[in-house]
C-alpha cells in the first residue's frame, strides 16, 4: 500500500469510529502547508511519507487551533489501551521539548535497577532530540509519548515507533515502521476510541 493510501485509509476509518462530537470537532481541521512539511522534512529528513501525508490532511488535533476553533480530538493509540493520543501539529513536532538527553543520562544508575526501562532495539546513548515526537496521550504529555526513532539500538529498525510510558517508565518499540503502527491500529478496529458516555 503506498503511503498515501495508507494515511487515507487510516483516516477514513478513523472517521467511522469516532464519536459524532469528535467528528464535528475534526472536520475543522485543515492540512499543513507545503513549507510546514518541508520544514518538518529539514529537520527529521527521514520522516516517513505517511506521516507527512498524515500532517498534509491533518495538522495536529492537540488542543490545535484552526481558525477560531481549537480542537482536541484523540486520533490515535498504542499499546496502551487506556491512554489514546493526539496527533501533534508540524509546529508542536518542531519546538524543542527539553529532552536533549539520552536515556542513559536521565536515568544513569537507576537503570540498573529497572530491567523494564529500554527495551530491544532501543539504542539508550541516543539523545532523545533525535527522535521525532508526533503524539501526546490524553493527558497531555507527561504520563506516555510516541516517537519515530531513526537511530535504533541492536535488533531494531531504523523508523520504528517507540512508545514511552511514565511511571513506572518505560520506552517500547510497538511496530517497525510508521505504516506499520497505522495499520496495526486498523487492524484492532481503531480500539482506542473511547465509547460516548451516556446520558442518565
Amino acid at each position: 500500500m503506498e503511503n498515501s493510501l495508507i494515511a487515507d485509509q487510516y483516516l477514513a476509518g478513523l472517521r467511522e469510529h469516532l464519536p459524532e462530537f469528535d467528528n464535528i470537532s475534526l472536520s475543522y481541521a485543515t492540512g499543513a502547508t507545503p513549507a510546514q512539511l518541508a520544514a518538518l522534512k529539514n529537520r527529521f529528513p527521514a520522516c516517513p511519507d505517511s506521516l507527512l501525508q498524515l500532517l498534509a490532511r491533518v495538522n495536529g488535533t492537540y488542543h490545535q487551533p484552526y481558525g477560531d476553533q481549537t480542537i482536541s480530538v484523540l486520533v490515535l493509540g498504542s499499546d496502551v489501551f487506556e491512554y489514546p493520543y493526539y496527533l501533534k501539529s508540524v509546529e508542536q513536532i518542531l519546538e524543542v521539548k527539553g529532552y536533549n538527553k539520552s536515556i542513559r543520562q536521565i536515568y544513569g544508575s537507576y537503570m540498573e535497577s529497572m530491567p523494564e526501562l529500554v527495551g530491544g532495539g532501543i539504542d539508550p546513548d541516543v539523545s532523545i532530540d533525535q527522535w521525532l515526537c508526533f503524539s501526546e496521550c490524553m493527558n497531555n504529555g507527561g504520563t506516555s509519548s510516541l516517537y519515530v526513532d531513526f537511530n535504533p539500538g541492536a535488533g531494531g529498525v531504523a523508523g520504528q515507533v517507540v512508545r514511552f510510558l511514565h511511571d513506572p517508565d518505560s520506552f517500547k518499540v510497538i511496530a517497525n515502521s510508521f505504516d506499520e503502527y497505522l495499520q496495526m491500529l486498523m487492524e484492532e478496529g481503531y480500539s482506542f476510541i473511547l465509547p460516548e458516555e451516556e446520558d442518565d
